[in-house]
């Protein structure tokens, strides 16, 4: 190895990255001088003639939208790269004296003393990340169907009309049968709209459904489960990406934000809400899986059972409470049946006990 390789090999660097152009800051490892201070456009050419052939180097980087293919295209080129949680760096999102520059230094400046201060995140394939897509432009659907449908709902109740009760996709429906024609005007063409969002929005589950079966069959594990889906299974195996990166199933519940956030100094151990740090759309689509559960179709089961057993405390938030703890409990059961490949028995507890 030539003196040039030696001291790449002792660098570490710090990328800022921007929408049109990044920043980079690169430090001896030993004595943490700054040995470059540059900039570079943030597209792909651009990167790999900065980063190709040379020495394996540390680069960390910032959770962002160029992130995922960025940290690709710098692992290829043989780097090590470490994609840095920003939930985690207030020392960079509530610096005072905020810059590009310094936000790239501090990167590297950490990735340079404990990578693990970072809180690593682990991007998945670029294969994943288009099938993630697909699952977001259907949540992104059913988001503006929702807020049309409650736009709807508050104009017909201010005008004294009452829609008959049904499902979200069924509401343009039963709207237009009562809707009168001095509201036409208004509505109509809402109404024509909602219909062209369900007929899409049933394509892309359509969509997802092949899409599970045929590249992704481990979701039929998870579908064991009274509640689960097509939609929740593919979310989770798309965003948990590799069950192995856990040592243990409880660890996902802390991974996805469902665990309670802890503040204790000295004897005060406050109550506090969950952290909500993980995957919204995941946690979101647990959240449901747990409100069917305990609703008038679920099964009887030991997540059931949990959950009625937390209701029965009583106090304020006892329902909504029960069901975070049970979305949590799922997250549990379905990386467990994801590892294991078991068989799922919907009252295993009970059975355990009378066995």
């Amino acid at each position: 190895m030539d003196q040039t390789s030696m001291e790449q090999a002792n660098q570490v660097v710090g990328l800022d990255v921007g929408d049109r152009y990044s920043q980079i800051i690169v430090l001896q490892r030993d004595s943490g001088e700054v040995v470059e201070r540059s900039r570079l456009r943030t597209i792909q050419s651009a990167l790999s003639g900065r980063f190709s052939g040379a020495t394996r180097l540390r680069i960390a980087l910032e959770v962002g939208t160029h992130s995922p293919w960025i940290s690709r295209l710098l692992s290829e080129l043989g780097h090590e790269v470490i994609v840095a949680n920003p939930r985690k760096l207030r020392l960079i999102y509530e610096n005072r004296n905020k810059d590009d520059q310094v936000d790239a230094e501090y990167l590297a400046r950490l990735a340079r003393v404990d990578p693990k201060l970072l809180a690593p995140v682990q991007h998945g394939s670029a294969q994943a990340q288009a099938d993630l897509a697909v699952l977001r432009a259907r949540q992104m659907l059913v988001r503006t169907r929702t807020r049309l449908v409650l736009h709807c709902q508050g104009v017909a109740k201010s005008h004294g009309l009452r829609i008959p009760g049904g499902s979200t996709s069924t509401f343009a429906r039963r709207l237009g049968e009562v809707l009168p024609d001095f509201l036409e005007p208004a509505l109509g063409p809402l109404l024509e709209m909602l219909g062209q969002l369900n007929r899409q929005i049933w394509a892309y589950e359509r969509q997802l459904e092949r899409l599970a079966q045929e590249r992704y069959p481990e979701t039929q594990l998870l579908r064991q489960v009274r509640g689960v889906g097509p939609i929740t299974a593919l979310a989770f195996v798309l965003i948990v990406q590799d069950p192995k990166r856990f040592r243990r199933s409880r660890e996902v519940g802390a991974y996805l934000g469902l665990v309670p956030a802890r503040r204790e100094s000295g004897q005060s151990r406050p109550q506090l809400r969950i952290r909500k740090e993980g995957n919204t759309m995941l946690r979101a689509l647990l959240v449901q899986c747990a409100h069917y559960m305990m609703g008038p179709f679920g099964e009887d089961c030991d997540l059931r059972r949990f959950g009625e057993r937390l209701q029965a405390r009583g106090g304020p938030g006892a329902h909504h409470r029960a069901i975070v703890a049970m979305a949590r409990k799922l997250a549990v059961l379905l990386h467990h049946l994801w590892t294991t490949g078991e068989v799922y028995d919907p009252l295993f507890q009970e059975h355990r006990r009378a066995a």
